[in-house]
């Protein structure tokens, strides 16, 4: 079998954007073929004339704060004052709630990221008198919501030609909408920056749309006038973003607030007007982050703890254990044990829990097999959301495996690998090759390569607390040094095989190609 050379690595990747229909910004759909989004215009463009109340509600992960922002912005642009409500994943718990109608008692309402399952506030609303226009791109349920307009892409009679957008791209498509309609003079590109964040923290599939989006954005970040991303330029100081800047380093940042506190300190982040604003709710979302992680660890060792390896998935529960972090726990174990996840958190006999997988399974039809038991549940293929009395969570647990049983080939998506790697022909040309096919994600994977056959040479344990393995190899004559982050494990065999990605080391000013190891075989 032919090895992976240099050639061949810009050939394999050239292929993946081949037929993209929108490879630049102009070739983007239209927002016309949004169903609902004419309707939603006027009603707004009335709304603005007449100077009635708009309340924008948003949601607190970082898709539903990009969304908000966007919105505000935009409506700030065109000097029309608007109200914003983001819930409190501990008070209001998730999107537009009846807690959250309580607040609202005039106008029209807009809902960001969330609002496709919001049924019962969309009855209050109505008893109000209060006009309602949901924008979302969650799985459109059973009971859809009593609206004036519902603007989201996964509706069946929506014609919008690309299906899997987030939230803050539906909130974009209507702010595009509503300039038209109203022959404003608000240059959309501007926003750019924002939606590639959200792009790439909401987990989208990097093609064809989202790829050209997310490409030009991340160029925008760079030379943004934002104050939030002009301090996060001065912090990472690169030359050049990656999707993985934004996924590792500012994604989990903004979503700390929503996680741990609330939310609004993320958007008070992002609409900072000055230098001063931006460092203080900076360092504070940094401070969240950091308890976030130590909550997250505690937390997933008592999961993995009670996870039974011999289940179709892992169904586990806590008392009081911190709902801010069980999304990621659930992620983290879906990883490790190569299932869907299932994290509870218990609070007065109610159990709230997070899902996530990374399978063939989607996430959302599988619960639905269990909806006589939910008190409510959201989401799509690979995360969800649900609650449910505490009673009912060992019968839960029992459907989800039984429904599980029928797909035992692919409870896990493994990567698949571009080929055997010819090591030797990784040099800083290669890496250039792969960085020129930025951004990578879901459906556009980083390329990783398989090393057959590599003989040990030596290993050392580095770090400070000693957690990260550097690994000295011999791969047919060709010695390399490879790392494998957050591995102690020194038992291994003296020849072994190799998943690996090829990133760059930047180093006192010298940069190298670093071999990671994503497994040992």
């Amino acid at each position: 079998m032919s090895k992976i050379t240099k050639n061949r690595l810009l050939e394999l990747l050239s292929a993946r954007h081949l037929n993209n229909p929108y490879s630049k910004l102009a070739d983007i759909p239209s927002p016309t073929n949004f169903k609902d989004i004419d309707k939603a215009c006027k009603r707004i463009k009335k709304a603005i004339l007449e100077k009635e109340t708009i309340t924008i509600v948003g949601d607190y992960d970082v898709d539903g704060v990009v969304s908000t922002t966007i919105m505000l912005d935009f409506f700030k642009t065109i000097n029309v004052k608007v109200n914003h409500i983001i819930p409190n994943r501990f008070e209001h718990g998730y999107g537009l709630s009846t807690k959250i109608v309580d607040l609202i008692n005039e106008g029209l309402v807009i809902t960001v990221d969330n609002g496709i399952s919001a049924y019962e506030a969309s009855l209050k609303l109505k008893e109000k008198n209060i006009d309602l226009i949901i924008t979302d791109h969650h799985t459109v349920g059973d009971k859809i919501p009593l609206a004036l307009a519902i603007i989201n892409p996964k509706q069946k009679d929506c014609n919008f030609e690309f299906k899997d957008i987030c939230g803050a791209q539906v909130a974009w498509y209507l702010c595009a909408a509503i300039k038209k309609e109203m022959n404003l003079d608000v240059n959309m590109g501007d926003y750019l920056d924002l939606l590639c964040v959200a792009i790439i923290a909401d987990i989208m599939p990097m093609t064809t749309l989202n790829y050209t989006i997310v490409k030009q954005g991340l160029k925008k970040i760079k030379s943004s006038s934002r104050e939030a991303f002009k301090i996060l330029n001065e912090i990472m100081a690169k030359k050049s973003l990656v999707s993985d800047d934004i996924g590792f380093f500012i994604a989990p940042k903004l979503n700390s607030a929503g996680r741990m506190d609330d939310a609004s300190i993320a958007l008070e982040f992002l609409l900072s007007e000055n230098s001063q604003n931006a460092n203080e709710t900076l360092s504070l979302l940094e401070e969240l982050n950091n308890y976030r992680k130590t909550l997250q660890e505690e937390i997933s060792k008592k999961a993995d703890s009670k996870t039974d390896k011999n289940d179709n998935a892992v169904v586990v529960w806590g008392e009081n254990w911190h709902e801010g972090v069980i999304g990621i726990v659930a992620s983290k174990l879906s990883n490790s044990h190569k299932k869907p996840a299932f994290i509870f958190s218990i609070h007065n006999g109610i159990a709230k829990g997070s899902a996530r997988a990374n399978a063939d399974v989607n996430l959302y039809d599988l619960i639905t097999k269990a909806n006589h038991l939910l008190l409510g549940y959201g989401g799509h293929k690979n995360a969800a959301g649900l609650s449910l009395k505490e009673e009912n969570l060992e019968e839960f647990k029992s459907i989800i495996n039984k429904e599980l049983e029928n797909y035992k080939e692919s409870l896990h998506i493994e990567p698949i690998t571009l080929g055997e790697l010819d090591v030797a022909s990784v040099d800083l040309e290669f890496l250039s090759i792969i960085e020129q096919f930025e951004p990578y994600g879901l459906e556009n994977h980083r390329p990783i390569f398989k090393i057959s056959n590599t003989s040990l040479v030596k290993y050392d344990l580095i770090g400070k607390d000693k957690n990260h393995l550097k690994l000295t190899l011999n791969s047919d004559g060709v010695v390399f040094e490879a790392l494998k982050f957050n591995d102690s494990n020194i038992n291994f065999s003296k020849n072994f095989d190799l998943i690996v990605s090829v990133a760059k080391n930047e180093f006192r000013g010298e940069v190298t190609p670093q071999f990671l190891i994503q497994d040992i075989l």
